[in-house]
C-alpha cells in the first residue's frame, strides 16, 4: 500500500490521530514512538502493520513496551525514592 494510499484509508475512517502521527514523522517532529507490541497502534492488524511500516520508513523508532502497569509503577516509584 502507498503512502497515498494508506493515508486516503485513514481518512476515511477518520483516524486523525493516526494521520497526524505520519504528518509529525513526515516533518521531522516524531523520532520514537512507544507502542505495547499485544496491542499495536490500531486494532485492524494488517493496517497496524502498514502504519507501523510507513513509520519505520520515515525515520521514526519504535519501541516496543511490556504493557504491564505494575512494572512501570514499580518503577516509577523507586525514583522517586532516589
Amino acid at each position: 500500500m502507498t503512502r497515498d494510499e494508506l493515508m486516503a484509508v485513514l481518512e476515511k475512517k477518520r483516524m486523525t490521530e493516526v494521520i497526524e502521527l505520519i504528518e509529525d514523522a513526515e516533518k521531522g517532529e516524531l523520532e520514537e514512538l512507544e507502542l505495547v507490541e499485544s496491542l499495536g497502534l490500531l486494532m485492524d492488524q494488517e493496517l497496524n502493520r502498514e502504519v507501523i511500516s510507513l513509520l519505520e520508513s520515515l525515520g521514526v523508532t519504535i519501541i516496543y513496551v511490556s504493557g504491564d502497569e505494575e512494572d512501570e509503577e514499580d518503577s516509577e516509584g523507586d525514583e522517586d525514592e532516589d
